[in-house]
């Protein structure tokens, strides 16, 4: 981000916000667990639904991905027989005629978690997804978008002690192009060219959704993360929620702000302490009145929904 740094814009942001609705998502068909860090809502066969990850309080890096279908305002039910991943932070793109679903995949050895990846699947049916490619090794917000000649683009994550030794930053966002769904493979990922300048000192995040805009440019919505303390000095991992637009042209980025914070959505438990101020996002989908519904996990145990203005606003529309 710029030379404001982030808590300071943060600050900025909680003072000038405007939400004009906030809610806290309700998930039927799944008692005693957590749904959140769900995909953005999307249509099929004239129904809304949403894939969630499904996770007991108490426990971590333990959990499934399963599809719920709205049933009302707020309100999803699960898709009672559907299929069961054994995934993570479930997301969705539409390429063409098919939709893919990714998350995050981990790895276990001899009980404890090793490492991770994403998987990604796809179908032109809903509740028959087939699992098709993985991305690099501990490599997760991996996105792709339809872009207005056809072909593909690919935002990559690398994230770690030497991305951090290199740029600074804990994490980078890269972006490449492909021609077709079978291009997509962990090196084409791996060797994704980065975009600079937009994570500062310490600062992580990554892209959440990306849309087409009318003007050629991506709108992506994502989150962008520094670490703080409570009042005991304890951690606290701050997930933002924020967006920007990338022309894939020039590969330049602008407009990078917050448009959502965790105190933006209705108050709710956190699944750690270090958790209490984690917004982490999911995307928009835009409403009849031009304003857009963002949606995010809320504390690693909730997913929530706030009404906030068009983010885009002076480069296009969602195509």
């Amino acid at each position: 981000m710029d030379e404001l740094n982030l808590l300071q814009q943060r600050i900025e942001f909680e003072a000038k916000k405007k939400i004009y609705e906030s809610a806290t998502l309700k998930f039927n068909g799944v008692d005693g667990f957590d749904v959140y860090n769900i995909s953005i809502p999307f249509e099929r066969d004239g129904r809304r639904y949403l894939f969630g990850r499904v996770e007991r309080r108490e426990e971590w890096a333990r959990s499934w991905v399963r599809l719920f279908e709205e049933t009302g305002q707020d309100e999803w039910t699960l898709v009672e027989n559907g299929m069961i991943y054994t995934l993570e932070d479930p997301y969705i793109s539409e390429i063409g005629d098919e939709l893919v679903m990714g998350g995050t995949h981990v790895h276990y050895q001899g009980g404890r978690v090793s490492t991770y990846f994403g998987y990604f699947f796809r179908g032109t049916d809903l509740h028959n997804l087939y699992y098709f490619t993985s991305g690099p090794n501990k490599m997760k917000d991996i996105r792709l978008v339809q872009l207005a000649d056809g072909k593909i683009g690919v935002f990559s994550r690398p994230r770690g002690a030497e991305t951090r030794g290199k740029y600074g930053s804990e994490s980078m966002i890269g972006f490449t192009v492909i021609n077709r769904l079978e291009e997509l493979t962990a090196d084409v990922i791996e060797n994704a060219p980065y975009i600079h300048g937009i994570f500062g000192e310490g600062e992580w995040g990554g892209v959440n959704q990306a849309y087409l805009l009318d003007s050629g440019k991506i709108g992506v919505i994502g989150h962008i993360c520094y670490r703080d303390k409570d009042e005991n000095g304890g951690e606290v991992k701050v997930y933002l929620n924020m967006s920007f637009v990338f022309d894939p042209a020039t590969r330049e980025s602008t407009d990078l702000h917050l448009i959502g914070s965790r105190p933006c959505y209705p108050a709710g438990p956190a699944k750690t302490p270090h958790l209490v101020d984690c917004a982490f996002t999911s995307g928009i989908v835009m409403r009849p009145d031009g304003k857009a519904d963002l949606y995010s996990g809320i504390g690693d145990t909730q997913a929530g929904r706030i009404a906030i203005d068009y983010p885009f606003e002076g480069h296009g529309r969602l195509v």
